[in-house]
């Protein structure tokens, strides 16, 4: 090829590839990188890359300017401590202690970067030069989860034969200088109340006039380090006195659920203005629930986990579903209307815990707000939507939890989200010296220094997102990052059995988060049905996140409009309930003391044999199947429990008429009218049940509607669903596949199929007979079944219903119709019900659902799934 006769645009070319290349290439409004090269191997590998070098940046000046000192100042180019000669500077001196901080923190570090010699070099230094017998009033908590976290990291790859960074020299050290260290924060813990003082002397112990008011995540985060080293060493003091304040803070709470910020560590009292939220000063306190469990499996953890979520699902976060907000933790009146960039790690939780959804729309918000500031201050008004606080220390909340959202749905975006950060960091944070906090986001002034978690967790995870074959990636071991972004694991030989107490109560066989299930476009632009799988940026909430911060549209934003779109204000569903039951609908008051006749105790769980009463708190499950019972009046219902209902007088009050056939289930035979039998052979049909192209179905009837199993009468024809010679079975989800609006064409006496969801079973059924049908047939998406229900006063208002029926299909048989439909059968499936009382369990392979075990109560149309219903 003659490139000289085409240099100019050769030029343009090479230029345009490598911006590309170099990925760094924005919009005019520096909001979101050009997507159009996609995420290759080599994209990841070179933004990789950029982080390894960015972090060496940093830490090889903090080696060269500032070790053995605490911190790096990279402004100055030089190092510091503790400020000796003004000891109210708590900023410094809850932090440093005169013992080589960044160095301690970032051991593990060289083991996410794969640097076995940097590791083993890090090592020796701390052996070397670290000393704990330092005239330092450093905070516990600081100390505990910065410098006890990462010695006891470091011990734990050290020692541990079998992977790339055992050191055979290496004999305990580390874990050596960890229990020495532990010994000196103890007497931290001589409280009346075992809540620890937030400020301990290594030297001197205990210092006149500390103060007595901790906060919550000061007393209650120190589980994790502390029991871990008790494991460890032996020396179980440090577990105990660690559980003690872990349980000395969740005793404390308030009637709905809550912990407040801080606490008075001799009177146990929480001090004023006693409010709470995710995050600073209480945020730890969730994440050390949940990840002593992860470690440990210990489930007493867990229930407070799941507790203490509720609670703030409840109060704390807003009803759009994105906000989290400070409460009054007695009430859970709203307080204040700030966020800090501390709670950026909620979301990350929200993951491990298997909400995603939650964790997706939240992280929404964080993001909005980086892209408006090219960082994340330290405070956001979202009443005003502006920032009242503008540093950012580079903090490593917002991408720790991009980390483990990408980990769930391994979706591009929180690529492109980790992108921006590197590229902000880089031209915002990167000095000669090393990385510098920013003091002020809208003038980019500097603050000189670099905070030890620069290096330990925010580099750390960003370097994790871009690193897809990271060995962490594929360990399915127990391992949790600590708060400060600490690796710890622990082997079966350090781990507990379940305390006899505790397996009174049930115990738990299996925790598993659900599958990520990622947005569907049901409809493009015009209206057509697609079922295109597409990321989050397509989320119809997305731009309701931007508006919420008050980001104006950048060109990339508007680019990705639609004439056809439009932008509603989400509603979360409500994530727990209180009910007093009554079996006949009405109001009741409570019985605040059932007997045991009325409410008993099962090995198992529950059994409730008279409702009437009866306070049940639900919550919704984190998979999103449905709900569990939490509480029966005073009595907590554990994760394990079953909550048996044998109250017949719940049924006596059904919108079923007075002599009625009605049966719970339907067995429904369908089949293909005058196929050409080649088409059998060409599509391959099969079924659980089938003959040739039948299939025998149970569904489960509705509570409403015609009754299916009325016996014809002289005067009075059965019900069209129950047409003896069959009756058409089709879709019409060019309308609506959930059949929630009118239909666009009459389907006179016509069973027609649509999926669940979207509004009521009621309405589905009211639609359908407007457009002629027959009747209904629902189909789930979930395995589990119900009778669908309404109350009586919509059931009134609904008008005739006597000649259209409803029947719910659970996901596996729903599919068996799906397929016979999705296979060109069309008009041609047809359905007859069977008298399943009659028909032998020999030639249906059914068995009748009333002895079916998994029958479950619905409340408010709410599947309670710990449920089994015995009448």
């Amino acid at each position: 090829m003659q490139w000289g006769k085409y240099w100019p645009e050769s030029i343009l070319l090479a230029l345009i590839a490598a911006i590309y290349g170099s990925q760094w290439f924005w919009d005019t409004n520096a909001s979101t990188p050009v997507k159009g090269a996609g995420w290759t191997a080599q994209r990841k590998w070179a933004a990789r890359e950029k982080t390894r070098e960015l972090w060496y940046h940093g830490f090889n000046n903090y080696m060269t300017y500032a070790f053995p000192m605490d911190e790096l100042t990279p402004l100055s180019c030089s190092g510091q401590g503790p400020d000796w000669a003004n000891p109210k500077n708590i900023a410094a001196n809850d932090v440093a202690g005169n013992y080589s901080l960044t160095l301690i923190d970032v051991l593990d570090t060289f083991v996410v970067l794969d640097d076995r010699q940097g590791f083993e070099e890090a090592v020796k230094n701390v052996i070397t030069w670290v000393s704990f017998d330092v005239n330092a009033k450093p905070q516990v908590f600081e100390t505990t989860i910065r410098v006890l976290g990462g010695l006891l990291s470091g011990h734990i790859f050290a020692n541990q034969t079998g992977q790339p960074f055992h050191l055979p020299w290496y004999r305990g050290e580390l874990l050596a200088l960890a229990h020495d260290l532990g010994k000196r924060l103890l007497p931290a813990f001589n409280t009346p109340t075992g809540l620890p003082y937030a400020r301990i002397n290594l030297r001197h112990g205990l210092m006149k006039g500390e103060t007595r008011e901790t906060c919550t995540a000061g007393a209650g985060s120190l589980i994790l380090e502390f029991a871990t080293l008790s494991r460890l060493t032996g020396d179980d003091r440090f577990e105990k006195a660690a559980y003690k304040a872990f349980f000395g803070i969740w005793n404390r709470k308030s009637e709905i659920g809550l912990v407040g910020n801080t606490i008075n560590i001799f009177t146990g009292a929480w001090t004023s203005p006693e409010i709470t939220g995710i995050g600073a000063g209480i945020d730890s306190f969730f994440e050390y629930a949940l990840k002593w469990y992860v470690l440990s499996g210990e489930v007493e953890f867990l229930d407070v986990w799941e507790e203490a979520y509720t609670a703030i699902m409840r109060y704390s976060r807003a009803t759009d579903g994105f906000w989290y907000r400070t409460v009054n933790m007695n009430t859970g009146d709203v307080a204040f209307f700030t966020v800090d960039s501390l709670s950026a790690f909620w979301p990350g939780l929200q993951v491990l815990a298997g909400d995603l959804q939650s964790a997706i729309r939240l992280h929404l918000m964080y993001y909005n707000i980086w892209r408006e500031h090219s960082g994340l201050p330290e405070v956001f008004d979202t009443n005003f939507k502006r920032a009242t606080s503008y540093q950012y220390p580079l903090r490593p909340e917002f991408i720790e939890s991009t980390w483990y959202l990408y980990r769930a749905t391994r979706d591009p975006f929180y690529l492109d989200v980790g992108e921006r950060v590197l590229f902000d960091i880089i031209t915002r944070a990167k000095v000669d010296c090393g990385l510098t906090g920013i003091q002020d986001l809208r003038t980019n002034k500097r603050d000189d220094r670099m905070e030890s978690f620069a290096l330990s967790e925010t580099l750390k995870y960003l370097f994790l997102l871009f690193d897809e074959e990271n060995p962490l990636h594929s360990d399915d071991s127990n391992y949790v990052f600590t708060t400060e972004g600490h690796i710890f694991s622990l082997g079966q030989e350090h781990l507990r059995p379940m305390s006899a107490s505790r397996r009174k109560i049930g115990s738990i066989d299996t925790h598993q988060c659900p599958v990520y299930k990622p947005f569907v476009q049901v409809h493009d632009n015009h209206g057509e049905g697609t079922g295109l799988v597409k990321g989050v940026p397509y989320r119809g909430d997305v731009e309701y996140a931007r508006h919420l911060v008050g980001l104006a549209p950048t060109q990339s934003d508007i680019n990705t409009w639609s004439p056809y779109g439009w932008c509603e204000k989400p509603r979360a569903d409500l994530f727990s309930y209180d009910f007093i039951l009554s079996s006949h609908g009405n109001a009741v008051p409570e019985d605040l003391s059932p007997s045991l006749l009325k409410l008993g105790i099962l090995p198992d769980g529950f059994v409730i044999n008279n409702v009437t009463g009866i306070r049940m708190h639900i919550v919704r499950r984190l998979d999103g199947k449905g709900y569990d019972i939490r509480k029966l009046g005073h009595y907590t219902v554990r994760t394990s429990h079953i909550v048996y209902i044998n109250d017949s007088a719940l049924f006596t009050h059904m919108d079923v008429d007075q002599g009625t056939t009605w049966r719970a289930d339907v067995l429904l035979r369908f089949y293909a009218d005058d196929v050409d039998p080649m088409f059998q052979i060409q599509t391959g049909l099969k079924a659980e049940t089938s003959n040739d192209l039948q299939a025998l179905i149970t569904g489960h009837t509705s509570h409403f509607g015609a009754d299916i199993f009325a016996t014809p009468q002289a005067d009075k024809q059965p019900p069209r669903f129950s047409r003896s010679e069959g009756i058409p079975v089709n879709r019409d989800w060019e309308s609506d596949p959930y059949g929630c609006g009118p239909y666009k064409h009459p389907h006179p006496d016509i069973i027609l199929v649509v999926r669940r969801g979207h509004c009521t079973f009621l309405e589905k059924l009211v639609h359908a007979r407007s457009a002629g049908a027959a009747g209904v047939i629902v189909v789930s998406e979930e395995n589990f079944a119900i009778n669908p229900t309404a109350n009586h006063d919509e059931v009134e208002a609904a008008g005739d219903l006597s000649d259209v029926a409803l029947v719910l299909l659970t996901q596996k048989p729903g599919q068996l119709l799906l397929d016979m439909l999705d296979r060109g059968l069309g008009n041609q499936v047809k359905m007859v019900v069977e008298d399943q009382w009659q028909t032998s369990r020999r030639d249906t392979g059914h068995v009748p659902a009333e002895k079916d075990p998994n029958r479950i109560l619905y409340i408010n149309g709410h599947p309670l799934l710990n449920t089994r219903l015995l009448v």
